[in-house]
């Protein structure tokens, strides 16, 4: 090829380079979402996860693909996300699954099964175990779909007004206690209640409640629990794990195209790992500075957790006759964290016992 052909040719490549990297561009088109999450913004983890997610998709998407979140109460209350989502007056939402189960019994295995999974198996069970599968079903029910999008580890106990010393002790006292596992509390004797974040404190102090619980020192150190409640027990049985999920209109997210679909699953991932890895950070230190302000913390008495495990598996029993959803999912739950048990036995529970006993020496 002679030099000037050679360069005429070059010219029409470099041209049709130039001009595919914008043509791919103004394929994507411009979206714009609203994202209403379950949380205040003074839960800088939860929330801020929210927020987080919002920008990695802007991020992934060069701008085009954007979403606005909210929090709870700017455009709906904390425990209506599902509603809004299901009814289109936004396009997602960020939410415990739990809060739900008013609506089908099912919907705890969506955040945290009491006595279930922690956070690993939860992230492998939803992963790889067809736990996700099993809750976009239910999903479906509600015109939704779901990834899971922020997980804050296991919880605590909680906060109590007098110091609990049996099972006896929690006949007839009054605990804020989040999602399904108000059932098993109310079954061992306790009256459960199920308030937003924002209510709580007003209500212990006010002593129209007698313990509560959140999430953890980091977050409950804000929400200034320790002022009015100074017993602080562990562990939390109803919550091995805190799994939030981003649910989405299931008619906007068959709109989406799949290039955008696949930026809400890798954004979502995302603040998973974002999530739980600040809890870990910020929770030890929480954790001393509450036992500085006169914290006592505690652990459940044996009769507590061994009543409260009985009630539990009574209650899953009777629900897998009547409630399809439930059996199914509690069916796979249990499999899986049967052989998940035995192998964080053998791995990670003997490295820890074993590092938590040398801390001291290093």
């Amino acid at each position: 090829m002679k030099r000037r052909e050679f360069l005429k040719a070059a010219g029409v490549g470099m041209t049709a380079s130039a001009v595919a990297a914008p043509a791919i561009a103004q394929s994507m088109p411009e979206v714009k979402w609203r994202l209403a999450a379950s949380w205040p913004k003074s839960l800088d983890t939860l929330f801020g996860g929210c927020e987080y997610f919002a920008k990695r998709i802007s991020e992934i998407t060069d701008n085009k693909f954007q979403i606005q979140v909210f929090a709870a109460g700017e455009l709906v209350p904390g425990l209506q996300v599902l509603d809004a989502v299901q009814n289109g007056t936004v396009e997602m939402g960020n939410t415990a699954l739990y809060y739900y189960w008013g609506k089908d019994p099912a919907f705890t295995f969506g955040t945290a099964l009491p006595f279930g999974l922690n956070a690993r198996q939860m992230n492998s069970w939803l992963r790889f175990g067809g736990g996700a599968d099993l809750l976009n079903d239910l999903l479906k029910n509600f015109n939704c779909t779901g990834v899971a999008a922020a997980n804050t580890g296991a919880q605590m106990g909680g906060w109590f007004r007098k110091e609990i010393k049996s099972i006896d002790d929690l006949r007839g006292l009054k605990m804020r206690i989040g999602g399904f596992a108000g059932t098993i509390m109310a079954k061992v004797g306790a009256v459960p209640q199920q308030l937003a974040a924002g209510d709580i404190y007003p209500a212990l102090e006010k002593g129209t409640l007698d313990a509560c619980e959140w999430v953890g020192p980091y977050d409950d150190e804000k929400l200034g629990f320790y002022k009015v409640a100074k017993y602080y027990y562990y562990p939390g049985w109803w919550e091995g794990c805190g799994q939030a999920h981003n649910i989405i209109n299931l008619a906007k997210w068959d709109e989406l195209p799949k290039s955008y679909q696949s930026a809400i699953l890798t954004a979502s991932g995302d603040a998973w790992e974002w999530v739980i890895g600040r809890y870990d950070y910020n929770n030890p230190p929480a954790l001393k500075r509450l036992l500085s302000q006169g914290v006592l913390l505690r652990a459940f008495p044996p009769d507590v957790m061994e009543a409260s495990y009985k009630a539990a598996t009574e209650i899953y029993a009777d629900l897998s006759k009547t409630n399809p959803h439930f059996k199914k999912l509690y069916d796979s739950l249990v499999a899986f964290r049967g052989d998940s048990l035995v192998w964080l036995q053998v791995a990670e529970l003997s490295f820890d016992s074993f590092m938590i006993r040398m801390r001291g020496r290093a």
